[in-house]
């Protein structure tokens, strides 16, 4: 059994083939295509590939011109490098608590974490719940850039509304366990066309004319640095990989969700903890997280995996963890849903595709060996 399974196959070579016989292997023809695919996917002016969703972060924040002296707010229940971006561009990311129930940012909790020296907002989707965007908005002044942590969420939905609709960028991740993936990397929507140019630019090195284009029409042209950028853009060789993903991921979505409501309904009245959907939301369902009392965590992980069934954990406190502990003094009581949740959480297999045997394997695992260990 496989914790997770991607949908490449060997016939997806074809595309990196074709990349291979033009004369750009990286941010060309097929990353512009790739790009305006996603622009008309979220209905949004302007996309950009990255080369993950940890440097198109950085990139973002550079192009906001966010650094020492600012704060930026992030949930405490997501992965690090939501906070770590922050830190290297030498601001302070300002931690607040998840709902215990949605395991999201609300707009209350980021507005009062809002001081004088707050310059943007991350709230992130996990597991593929959006958060709250438009309330978020209403709740923070309008001079705090918002920035959506869609590693989760691609076509998740709240409201009928996709990501960046109520955000200054919308930052994706095309990693290998992603809903869309090329292996490694990620992408950046947004409307504000100034920030765009911006984010062309600290996407690559600060660069005013990446390769392509400064060979355009058979004529060298000059290029010059005019802000401080990072080495984020995606090549060609990966980005063939997804227009296939991209046509076809609300076809996959709800193969998901069959998966995950399976979960759902065998898991109904045990004493394990599961995230809390809201109505008005349709979950990408990137990830099936269940909760176990945090002092049986680790038996449950170890029967789990006795029994061939493979589980990670994905997510803890982050600023409980050593770095952030020990640079801001925090502890297990200052964030003590997003504390409890990473004590306890376990991700289970899911995937498109996965085989009906094999989940009521998990599901059978989960009732006879960790629900014991829960009472």
């Amino acid at each position: 059994m496989h914790f997770y399974r991607h949908g490449l196959t060997g016939a997806d070579a074809k595309a990196i083939a074709d990349v291979l016989d033009t004369p750009f292997l990286t941010s060309g023809a097929v990353g512009k295509k790739v790009e305006a695919m996603l622009a008309s996917f979220f209905e949004m002016p302007h996309a950009l590939l990255v080369n993950s969703w940890t440097n198109g972060a950085l990139a973002a924040l550079l192009a906001m011109d966010i650094g020492p002296g600012d704060e930026v707010i992030v949930p405490a229940q997501t992965f690090i490098a939501t906070a770590n971006m922050v830190e290297l561009v030498g601001a302070k990311p300002v931690f607040v608590d998840v709902d215990p129930d949605t395991l999201l940012m609300t707009p209350d909790m980021a507005a009062r974490a809002v001081t004088p020296k707050t310059k943007a907002c991350i709230p992130v989707h996990m597991y593929g719940l959006m958060c709250d965007m438009k309330g978020l908005r209403a709740a923070l002044p309008s001079s705090i850039k918002i920035i959506e942590d869609c590693a989760h969420c691609f076509e998740g939905t709240r409201d009928g509304e996709l990501p960046g609709r109520h955000s200054d960028m919308s930052i994706f991740s095309f990693y290998a366990t992603k809903n869309v993936t090329c292996g490694e990397g990620g992408a950046v929507v947004l409307r504000d066309s100034d920030l765009f140019a911006k984010l062309q630019q600290t996407r690559q090195h600060g660069m005013s004319a990446v390769a392509a284009d400064r060979f355009k029409a058979g004529q060298y042209r000059h290029w010059d640095m005019g802000r401080l950028g990072v080495k984020a853009n995606l090549p060609d060789l990966l980005a063939a990989l997804l227009p296939q993903q991209i046509e076809t991921i609300r076809e996959r979505l709800p193969q998901r969700t069959a998966l995950a409501d399976r979960y759902r309904d065998a898991f109904a009245n045990l004493p394990i903890r599961l995230q809390r959907l809201e109505s008005n939301c349709v979950s990408a369902e990137h990830l099936f997280p269940i909760h176990v009392r945090p002092s049986a965590r680790d038996a449950a992980i170890a029967a789990l995996n006795a029994a061939g069934v493979p589980v990670t954990v994905n997510y803890r406190s982050v600023p409980t963890l050593t770095y952030y502990r020990e640079k801001y003094g925090y502890g297990p009581k200052d964030f003590a849903n997003s504390w409890e949740w990473g004590e306890g959480e376990i991700s289970l297999p899911l995937w498109p595709g996965m085989p009906d045997e094999d989940q009521q394997k998990v599901i059978d695992t989960v009732k006879a060996a960790v629900v014991p260990l829960c009472r």
